[in-house]
């Protein structure tokens, strides 16, 4: 347990911090941030398949009492919802932000302003991080936004809250800069990775990312009052019909990443966009279902983590159309 000092303050005083936001932004040229690697000149204004040019699409700023406890704390995370993604998974459940494209245009704002809503959440909110919510097609602006706002005094972790659909080049620049990542593990077969969320590609990508992800953070490292300071958490969600492919996943998380890994098992799928038209997702998980990886859990020996209880798809649905947190709080069960 400790305190452990955001990585990007040193950064911003050796010049490194200035130097990898430039790097960046000229990637955005023929961009290559994700691993889309769509080659769009978005500075330009030009959209590849995030449908995202050069200004980072802040759709939501609030004190996030739905994460996982060391996250939310008594204060909250101070979570910045991304607008647009670069995956398009038929059941997000944040599709009225992550694929609602033309609404979210008009979300779009300089990274000094992103910079004012991290500063708002650690002095006004008092949150316990800032945590960026599907940043993976923004990381040129996150990083210019955080380049912005230290010298006006941002001290907190960041957490780079990813459905893993990283590229691992664009990953390394956030070393250093990222105190806590925050992964999801989608999948464990490439066939569901296309056909449900449009990454055929999916499995090596997001193992790859998530290696990168431990390699720079380790385990989770939490203070005094049990809050996170820097580390890996993986999410898990159980899907129905074992599309998650959750022994497969967490039996490569365990044996190639760490078997003292932080794993956040959720049973909170229910079938929201496209799902209820699609016969293998188009309904919540069964008991049996979750009682299946919570054996595994036990199996492979997880230790680390927690696991939402069963039935928990009927408390944790957002909703985007309103002011405040899109989510309620969430109760786990620590493993």
């Amino acid at each position: 347990m400790g305190n452990v000092a955001p990585g990007y303050l040193a950064l911003y005083r050796s010049g490194e911090l200035e130097r990898r936001a430039e790097a960046l932004e000229a990637r955005l040229s023929a961009c290559d941030i994700c691993p889309r690697e769509c080659g769009v000149n978005r500075r330009e204004g030009e959209r590849g398949f995030c449908h995202s040019a050069r200004l980072p699409i802040v759709v939501s700023v609030c004190a996030h009492h739905g994460e996982e406890p060391v996250l939310s704390g008594r204060r909250g995370s101070g979570t910045v919802f991304l607008g647009n993604c670069n995956m398009r998974c038929v059941y997000c459940q944040n599709y009225q932000i992550s694929q609602d494209y033309k609404h979210q245009r008009s979300k779009e704002v300089e990274p000094s302003v992103l910079a004012e809503h991290m500063l708002f959440l650690q002095d006004e909110l008092g949150c316990h991080n800032i945590n960026l919510v599907s940043p993976s097609h923004f990381v040129p602006q996150i990083v210019r936004a955080v380049l912005e706002v230290v010298p006006l005094g941002l001290r907190l972790p960041l957490v780079y809250n990813t459905s893993s659909y990283d590229s691992v080049a664009t990953l390394r620049e956030l070393d250093g800069i990222i105190s806590i990542y925050l992964a999801d593990l989608r999948y464990a077969s490439n066939k569901w990775g296309k056909r449900f969320s449009k990454a055929p590609d999916y499995v090596e990508r997001a193992r790859a990312a998530i290696k990168e992800m431990y390699r720079q953070v380790g385990n989770l490292i939490v203070d005094e009052e049990d809050i996170a300071q820097k580390g890996l958490i993986v999410r898990h969600l159980i899907l129905p019909n074992g599309v998650a492919g959750s022994r497969d996943s967490l039996t490569w998380l365990v044996r190639e990443v760490s078997p003292q890994v932080t794993v956040s098992l959720m049973s909170q799928y229910f079938p929201a966009h496209l799902a209820p038209r699609i016969p293998l997702l188009s309904r919540a998980i069964t008991t049996e279902e979750y009682n299946e990886v919570s054996e595994l859990v036990e199996e492979l020996g997880i230790e680390n983590g927690w696991m939402q209880g069963m039935g928990a798809s009927a408390d944790y649905r957002p909703d985007f159309s309103g002011d405040g947190a899109p989510f309620p709080e969430r109760e786990d069960v620590r493993r």
